[in-house]
């Protein structure tokens, strides 16, 4: 999926970006190569000249080394240099001269690229999908692919895009089964200054990125304790989690810890099939699909719904509100707009995202 959007122009005309300009004459630019990235030296290559670009130091028009210079200088072979300019000039950044050399030509001068990659794509992500878009106004080309808890298929994608945008945001979420140590190393590979991760955070990943993320254990636990006066009636609580949807494993560490500290009896369910309703027990649901169910099972007792059985269920939807569900909630349309408009900043860092209770009469 590709949005394409005009670039907002920026202003490149100080003097030291004049200056920058000017050393842009053959033999005379400096590629921004790092010997300990694993990245391949050609990608390398492809990135600095791109990022150059978008950033005014490289213009229409402006001659880069040729081969043989970039190649003594770098102490690259030329198979390297030439396969990094035949990639630059099949994707339209640079143009070649028989018997002058190579030149910038690119009509997307100072355009963002960044690759958007999902877990899945359901409404929630929609959501923050399209609030980034309109946060980032006209100021970038946005591509979006989805890994589907796949980490094989990440590693692909990741494989096959790096080099060829100024961001990459992902959303790191696997099967619990994935070792955490292998989507670790492939994040490893994206530069620190490139990498977004989305939704989750990696405690454990040594970048220093910008993450715009949920903090799913301390968001279950104070959206419960903001409900605390109306969880005072129910003795027992009971968290419907799905063990095959691949939902962070975070969230049951939240719910139990609420339900310690506040003498709670509890259960963490797979599924709302099986539960025999009991009078003075509150439901944490997480898929509308136990919802449903909950609702029919209590429509077909003589439970009074928020009095003698409560709901809590995630996520924000017009049907839960008609249905006067109370709901606890991050903030999508504003994980998507924090996104863009840090990244946009060249922010780097950690900003938890909004989660909060909407109180109803389910509860």
């Amino acid at each position: 999926m590709l949005v394409n959007s005009d670039y907002r122009n920026r202003n490149t005309a100080s003097g030291a970006q004049d200056r920058q300009r000017d050393s842009a004459s053959p033999g005379m630019y400096t590629l921004q190569l790092k010997p300990q990235d694993k990245t391949p030296k050609y990608k390398q290559i492809v990135q600095s000249v791109i990022m150059d670009i978008e950033r005014g130091i490289l213009r229409n028009g402006d001659q880069l080394p040729s081969i043989s210079e970039l190649s003594v200088e770098h102490y690259l072979a030329r198979d390297t240099v030439e396969k990094a300019y035949r990639e630059l000039r099949e994707r339209g950044f640079i143009t070649s001269v028989q018997g002058k050399g190579y030149y910038v030509q690119t009509k997307d001068t100072g355009k963002l690229k960044i690759l958007l990659v999902f877990n899945k794509l359901s409404s929630y992500k929609k959501i923050i999908y399209y609030a980034f878009l309109e946060a980032l106004g006209d100021q970038a080309t946005v591509d979006l692919q989805i890994h589907h808890y796949n980490v094989n298929l990440f590693q692909e994608i990741i494989d096959k895009s790096l080099g060829k945008y100024n961001y990459y945001v992902v959303m790191p979420h696997f099967t619990l089964d994935t070792p955490k140590a292998t989507y670790q190393a492939i994040l490893n590979t994206i530069p620190s200054q490139e990498l977004v991760l989305l939704d989750r955070d990696v405690p454990e990943l040594q970048h220093d990125c910008l993450r715009v993320f949920q903090d799913f254990d301390k968001d279950i636990f104070n959206a419960l304790e903001n409900a605390q006066d109306l969880l005072a009636k129910y003795s027992r609580l009971v968290l419907i989690l799905p063990s095959d949807a691949n939902h962070p494993e975070e969230l049951p560490w939240g719910f139990r810890s609420f339900c310690l500290i506040h003498n709670k009896a509890f259960a963490v369910v797979e599924n709302a099939m099986s539960e025999v309703l009991e009078t003075g027990t509150a439901y944490v649901v997480i898929r509308e699909t136990d919802l449903v169910e909950l609702v029919k099972k209590i429509r077909q007792t003589s439970y009074l719904l928020g009095r003698e059985v409560g709901i809590i269920s995630f996520n924000e939807t017009p049907l839960k509100e008609l249905l006067n569900m109370t709901v606890i909630t991050t903030d999508f349309e504003a994980m998507g707009k924090t996104a863009a408009t840090k990244l946009l900043e060249k922010h780097r860092g950690k900003v938890r995202n909004p989660f909060y209770t909407i109180r109803r009469g389910s509860l």
